[in-house]
């Protein structure tokens, strides 16, 4: 919403305001301030100018050079190619040295061999946008009025010295999408008076109901309809003040009676809508829902479809208006109309908003009554603007208006307690102070045995509870009066849980294996949701989602950070290591009534480089053991090592020779490996590397208690081993076999050889092992290690038939 400072001052005593300062305060009440602009700011030299003399330039077709009375004792010569430039008329002037929209400065020059003192201009060219320029004005330089005086400054001719304040209006406070209701928002903030002054309506003797009948067919969908009729209008331009109001408020001036509507639109909130009485085709208004496939040509040319969830407002047979929305083009005003029928409605919200979204047709009219308008200032809205145009149109206003439903405005009382706003707000406000706060709102209040009473007026339909009350008293009183404690109690000790903790835990592990944690979008699309799948979900999909690459609930974390690494590779940025924790969304139910299961993930992705180039070592490309490697480092630092194990799996998308499941126990909670180089492809990446688990479950499994041991005092033992074995052994079963026989003494198992090939048979591989043993009380002996050696050589060759070379 934008709010002219002088509109306001007209309403709100604000001599002692500056419009920085108001808008601080109304930002502090609630109503957001998006920003100020003054139209003539950073606009200099630009004064009025009256052309003498215009005469085609000797050396071009377009060009017109004009003598121009810029206030001084000698005409200037100024070459103009504006098509509309003629002498007699009154101009606006960019003078040599003066600067205009965009910070262009003009400067004395010639023009095919012309000098030219300055530039005649057109609004563009003072920075108005094309939206709002009158289009008689659109392809040329701009009239100033008759009573512009050559030489002034053109800023005060064209309210360009207004500051205009732009206002984020949230749903709840539709009453300040009007200069009334902002007037008396001000009014109240600074404890001031709202005036408006009274207009008299003077009409003939002949009734309105004997030109027109109003009917309404059901009063849910319209429960206000009322029509007036003003006689002998004369069509034409608006007087400048209407025409720069319009303009600074963002509308273009189009006719006399058509920015009338559009005035009482900003001043009141209430939509109206003017008919050319004389196009309507009948004598009758008939406000009735649309028929299936019924035709309607909108004001914007375009014949539409309607259906029975539409409003319309019909001539008694064919609609003429598309009801809160769009008029028809039929009975558009022109500079042929003499007689206007005057709308002032009320529409049912739903089906203004249905309508407006089906059709694509936002407007400032569906807009408010979409959001709410003022019940009680309906019929005074079209009583103020039938008098602005029988005053600027010349028209007559028929005795009385024809209603075909009435909503009867009323005031809502709401009830409070003292204590109950004190409690509520943590304040000490007395009764008078909390009355005072109500009376600059204008609110009448009675107190009875402790019971505050309000009378909230039908401008503020949005106050209906007693919460709303409070909420009236914090603004007023001041949000940053309000008075600054700790809340109390248990629940709000300010300790992390141990869920949290755990998570903030994995975060340091994986910075501290070389990560950063990347966010990435929860919606993706369906084909990608379904990839790097640990378990099988059905989708969600998002019911009206705005792009079908954001239509589907997540599944996994890995597509998102694919995605991170292409945008960043796609910018030279080839060595990349991100993690993502967020929720993944499993849906094992009916996506159309359950909602899915959101379950904790943990992801990595690298790609690239982990170590560059230097003149002492190559560049290290990551691998699968870099990332098995954070996979091990993060299992390490919550405790689960001994819980952990990796197993070969197969992964449509992972690469089939490089993939292994991690299982906590026995249930699969993750998987570790390389992206398969066509998945890897169809992203835009070169060898890359994930691993995704489940952080549920591994923050969520009991953790073995961390038992810190004194460094032995006695010599370690370390003894190899090397074994010949199946190809399809692995180093975990190995590894099990080995720590199974050892005893109690063997401290570490580590592999340090894996070999097939030459003198190898088929199906066979070579390993070895480091075994390291350590006692903590004694030496160790040859016999003790020979005994435990000739244990684990047994068990291999009974668990996994193993050689030992």
């Amino acid at each position: 919403m934008l709010v002219s400072y002088k509109w306001l001052n007209e309403y709100v005593d604000l001599k002692d305001i500056t419009p920085t300062e108001l808008a601080d305060r109304l930002s502090l009440t609630g109503i957001e301030v998006e920003g100020l602009e003054s139209p003539e700011e950073g606009l200099k030299k630009i004064v009025v100018g009256d052309v003498k003399e215009c005469i085609p330039h000797p050396d071009s077709d377009h060009l017109s050079i004009c003598q121009v009375d810029i206030g001084e004792e000698e005409l200037s010569q100024i070459v103009c190619g504006a098509p509309n430039i003629k002498a007699g008329v009154k101009v606006i002037v960019a003078l040599p040295g003066s600067r205009i929209g965009g910070n262009v400065k003009i400067k004395k020059g010639k023009m095919r061999g012309q000098v030219s003192n300055g530039m005649i201009c057109s609004l563009q060219e003072l920075g108005y946008s094309e939206s709002v320029i009158p289009k008689e004005y659109a392809e040329g330089i701009y009239y100033m009025p008759e009573h512009a005086v050559a030489g002034e400054p053109v800023f005060s001719y064209l309210e360009m010295d207004d500051t205009i304040i732009d206002l984020s209006i949230t749903p709840n406070r539709a009453d300040a999408l009007s200069i009334r209701g902002v007037a008396h928002e001000v009014a109240a903030i600074y404890n001031k008076k709202a005036k408006f002054p009274s207009v008299e309506l003077e009409e003939t003797a002949e009734q309105a109901s004997d030109k027109i009948k109003v009917s309404v067919e059901d009063k849910n969908d319209t429960p206000h309809y009322e029509i007036r009729i003003i006689e002998n209008v004369k069509i034409g331009p608006s007087p400048q003040w209407l025409q720069n109001r319009l303009m600074n408020e963002g509308i273009r001036p189009i006719s006399n009676v058509v920015d009338i509507t559009n005035y009482i639109l900003l001043l009141f909130g209430q939509p109206l809508h003017a008919f050319d009485y004389d196009k309507l085709g009948s004598k009758e208004i008939s406000v009735r829902r649309a028929k299936q496939d019924e035709p309607f040509t909108t004001l914007d040319s375009v014949e539409r479809t309607l259906n029975p969830e539409n409003i319309v407002i019909t001539n008694g047979d064919v609609p003429v208006a598309l009801a809160g929305v769009m008029g028809g083009l039929d009975s558009e005003i022109s500079t042929e109309t003499t007689t206007v029928a005057l709308e002032m409605a009320m529409f049912d919200h739903t089906s203004v908003r249905r309508t407006s979204q089906s059709y694509n047709l936002r407007s400032e009219a569906s807009m408010r009554f979409e959001k709410g308008i003022n019940q009680g200032e309906i019929s005074l809205a079209g009583e103020v603007a039938a008098a602005m145009i029988a005053e600027l149109a010349g028209g007559t206003v028929l005795n009385g208006s024809v209603k075909g439903s009435e909503v009867q405005a009323k005031n809502i009382e709401v009830s409070t307690k003292l204590e109950n706003v004190n409690r509520f707000l943590g304040t000490d406000l007395t009764q008078d102070q909390v009355n005072e706060i109500f009376a600059a709102l204008g609110f009448k209040t009675t107190v009875t045995a402790g019971v505050t009473t309000v009378s909230v007026p039908p401008r503020r339909w949005d106050i209906t509870i007693e919460a709303d009350l409070m909420e009236e008293i914090a603004r007023i009183y001041g949000y940053n009066n309000l008075p600054s404690t700790l809340p109390e109690g248990q629940t709000v000790a300010g300790f992390l849980t141990d869920s949290q903790k755990a998570t903030r835990k994995v975060r340091n592990l994986l910075e501290g294996s070389g990560l950063s944690e990347a966010i990435s979008y929860a919606l993706t699309t369906e084909a990608k949701a379904q990839q790097f799948l640990i378990g099988e979900s059905r989708v969600t999909r998002v019911a009206w989602p705005m792009s079908e690459d954001r239509s589907t609930m997540r599944l996994n974390l890995i597509s998102g950070l694919l995605e991170d690494l292409s945008y960043n590779i796609a910018r030279k940025n080839s060595d990349v290591a991100f993690y993502e924790i967020g929720h993944v969304f499993y849906q094992n139910n009916d996506p159309q009534k359950d909602l899915p299961i959101e379950q904790n993930h943990v992801a990595m992705a690298v790609t690239g480089n982990v170590a560059d180039k230097s003149w002492a070592a190559k560049a290290e490309p990551c691998d699968y053991y870099t990332i098995k490697g954070m996979v091990e480092e993060l299992v390490d630092g919550l405790g689960l090592t001994e819980e952990i194990s990796y197993r070969s799996i197969k992964m449509t998308e992972m690469h089939p020779g490089q993939t292994a499941g991690i299982y906590l126990a026995e249930e699969l909670i993750g998987f570790v490996g390389q992206v398969h180089p066509k998945t890897a492809l169809s992203y835009e990446l070169k060898a890359t590397y994930v691993a995704e688990l489940n952080l549920e479950a591994l923050i969520g499994h009991e953790q073995a208690p961390l038992v810190f041991e004194a460094v032995s005092k006695y010599p370690a033992v370390s003894r190899d081993i090397a074994m010949l074995v199946d190809e399809t052994s692995t180093n975990a079963k190995i590894s099990a076999a080995i720590r199974e026989a050892a005893g109690k003494f063997l401290t570490n198992v580590q592999v340090f050889d894996v070999y097939q090939g030459k003198n190898i048979e088929a199906g066979k591989k070579s390993m070895a092992y480091s075994l390291i043993f350590v006692n903590p009380a004694a030496t160790l002996t040859d016999e003790e290690i020979n005994r435990a050696m000739e244990k684990v050589t047994k068990n291999l060759a009974e668990k996994l038939g193993a050689v030992i070379r």
